[in-house]
């Protein structure tokens, strides 16, 4: 081995960068030093940029300065080995060094457009965005009555604002008049809905801040009056009062869900107005009180008026309680009788459930005759808990599917259970074709009798 070659062991030195290399770097180092200069001038530009005309120069300026940084390219550093990389001693390559002067650069570089387009404006875009902006809050929200008036004067302010700023003549809609609640329902489509027809007045204010085609510069006092009156008329409609402000008896009051009454019969007073409209068939105000008392006693007496009555008017109601897996909700979507694909489906999810749901779920489905649930029902004629045999074969015969005529008759000769062999002969009686009734009376002297007076109820007649 000769002197001139490395040695292996500690004694090894880090070659010297070649001469290209370090002229490379010595280049980057140049560039970059002209480019922090370039980039305080930049800033000195935008600080002194009066007019939209002055930050459209500053603009090309800084995309130039930009497009011109993205082209230095920094090599990486070179490689270390894992015991120098401890070294609390080794001094940071210089790639790295001009790596993080470059970095610095570019970050001043992201103020400095950010900066620009905080400068900018504003313009007569955004008078039309705060105003579409409070005109989604007017009509997205449901007032009261005292709203629906402080939303009256408070546009009415702002449309004069607009007026003199403009020199249009916006008003509002003649003969608007406050209205909410029960109010509401009862009044024709020339009064009433104030937020909508305030959505209109508002349209035509937006429509004049696009005509007047604003310039940023020229019209910058106009512009930033017509912000100002916005900004003021947004904090009145926040603070003007919303039908959540108020308490929940207030709500049922401005409702008409007192109306009904004459006198106080039955404490809660809730409770007695529940009653009349029961009687009378309101089911919108019994779900007006199912949704909006939080109580248990009345939630209780709701759904039992909404069982008793059984109005198609609950259904999507009676879905979303049945889906927090309520039985009593999933009993009223039985008595309501309409097997649409949503109730059904809400039903069938409990079929392979638990006995305290499958039992109400099995019986819904027989009463809405859901010829859709006639598979997953069948299958728990072969469920281990002799009750949930028994509801699921009665739940079949009152859906009446002649599928099930054979899986029914195998269970009255073959289950363990005889109450569960009488439910199949229910079923099959309750099928009431030829075949379903032959099969029910040839169990006449069965050993239960259950069982024997299906067989004998069987009418060999068949239903039509």
């Amino acid at each position: 081995m000769s002197d001139d070659e490395p040695q292996d062991g500690d004694g090894v030195q880090e070659p010297e960068p070649e001469p290209e290399q370090s002229a490379d770097l010595d280049a980057i180092e140049a560039d970059l030093e002209t480019f922090a200069t370039d980039i305080e001038a930049l800033e000195n530009d935008l600080e002194e940029a009066e007019t939209e005309d002055d930050l459209d120069v500053v603009e090309a300026d800084l995309d130039e300065f930009r497009t011109e940084l993205e082209s230095v390219e920094i090599p990486d550093p070179p490689e270390t080995d894992e015991e120098d990389e401890d070294d609390e001693d080794d001094e940071p390559a210089r790639e790295e060094e001009l790596q993080d002067t470059y970095d610095d650069i570019e970050s001043d570089l992201s103020d400095l457009e950010s900066d620009l387009e905080d400068q900018r404006g504003p313009y007569g875009e955004d008078v039309v965005s705060e105003i579409d902006g409070v005109s989604g809050t007017i009509t997205g929200t449901r007032w009261t009555f005292e709203g629906d008036e402080e939303l009256i004067e408070a546009t009415d302010a702002f449309l004069a604002d607009v007026n003199g700023l403009l020199g249009t003549s916006l008003e509002l809609p003649s003969g608007l008049e406050p209205a909410s609640g029960a109010e509401l329902g009862e009044k024709g489509d020339e009064e009433g809905n104030v937020p909508e027809k305030l959505d209109e007045a508002l349209d035509e204010a937006t429509a004049a801040v696009e005509n007047a085609d604003l310039d940023a510069d020229d019209d910058a006092e106009t512009i930033a009056g017509l912000l100002e009156a916005t900004d003021d008329f947004e904090s009145e409609v926040d603070d003007a009062t919303e039908w959540t402000d108020l308490e929940v008896r207030e709500q049922l009051r401005r409702e008409g869900f007192y109306d009904v009454l004459d006198h106080i019969k039955d404490f809660p007073p809730e409770w007695h107005a529940l009653k009349v409209h029961e009687k009378r068939g309101n089911v919108e105000q019994i779900l007006l009180a199912y949704d909006s008392l939080d109580s248990d006693f009345m939630e209780k007496h709701c759904l039992e008026a909404l069982e008793r009555m059984g109005p198609e008017e609950a259904i999507d109601t009676m879905v979303q309680k049945a889906g927090r897996r309520d039985e009593h909700a999933i009993s009223i979507l039985g008595k309501i009788g309409v097997a649409s694909d949503e109730v059904v489906d809400a039903l069938v999810d409990y079929v392979d459930s638990n006995p305290a749901l499958q039992k109400p779920s099995f019986r819904a489905l027989g009463e809405l005759g859901a010829e859709d649930a006639v598979e997953p029902l069948a299958q728990q004629l072969a469920a281990d808990d002799a009750d949930v045999r028994s509801w699921a074969a009665r739940a079949l015969g009152m859906i009446g599917d002649t599928r099930t005529i054979d899986p029914l008759a195998d269970v009255l000769a073959d289950d363990e259970e005889d109450r569960v062999r009488a439910s199949a002969a229910w079923a099959l009686n309750q099928i009431g074709t030829a075949d379903a009734l032959e099969i029910v009376a040839e169990y006449d002297d069965d050993r239960a009798y259950l069982v024997q007076a299906e067989a004998e109820n069987a009418d060999l007649e068949p239903v039509a």
